[in-house]
C-alpha cells in the first residue's frame, strides 16, 4: 500500500486542527469565551500589551491557518508570536518547558513553523486559488495560440 498519497490530506488535517485550537485560544482571550483568558472567565483588557495583541494574532492567524488562506505568512507570524511568548513569558521562570509551563507555546511555535515550511496541504483555499489561477493562465495561453496572426 502506498502511504505517500496520504501526505497532503494528513498535512491539511494537521493544519486545520492546529488552526482551530489557536483560534479558540485567541477567542478565549479576546472575548472571555471557552473559559476566558487563562481560565479566568474574563477577556484580556482591550489593547493591553502584549496579551490583547497576542490574542488578536491568535484569532486572526488561527482562522487563516484553519481555512488555508495566506497559510505560510499566517503560520510564520503565529510561530513567531509563540516563540516570543516562550522566551519572554515562560523561559525567565525556568529553562525547560516542563518547569516553566511553556509546553503549549513550544508546541504551537514548532507546529506553525512546520506548516509555514510545508505549506497548507491539499485541502486549503490557497491550493484552490492556485489551481484556479493556473487554469486561467492555461486557458488564456491556449486562446492566444489559437488566434491567427
Amino acid at each position: 500500500m502506498r502511504t505517500d498519497r496520504f501526505g497532503g490530506p494528513a498535512l491539511s488535517l494537521f493544519r486545520m486542527v492546529i488552526g482551530l485550537l489557536f483560534l479558540c485560544h485567541g477567542l478565549a482571550s479576546l472575548f472571555g469565551v471557552f473559559g476566558g483568558n487563562r481560565g479566568s472567565g474574563d477577556p484580556v483588557p482591550l489593547g493591553q500589551w502584549p496579551g490583547w495583541w497576542a490574542a488578536l494574532i491568535q484569532a486572526l492567524c488561527g482562522a487563516l491557518v484553519l481555512v488555508g488562506l495566506f497559510t505560510r505568512p499566517a503560520a510564520l507570524l503565529a510561530s513567531g508570536s509563540m516563540a516570543y511568548a516562550y522566551f519572554v513569558v515562560h523561559q525567565p521562570e525556568a529553562l525547560l518547558p516542563l518547569r516553566n509551563h511553556g509546553e503549549l507555546s513550544v508546541l504551537f511555535c514548532w507546529s506553525f513553523f512546520l506548516i509555514a515550511v510545508l505549506g497548507p496541504g491539499n485541502w486549503a483555499l490557497d491550493t484552490l486559488l492556485r489551481q484556479r489561477t493556473a487554469q486561467a493562465v492555461a486557458l488564456d495561453a491556449g486562446e492566444r495560440r489559437s488566434v491567427p496572426a
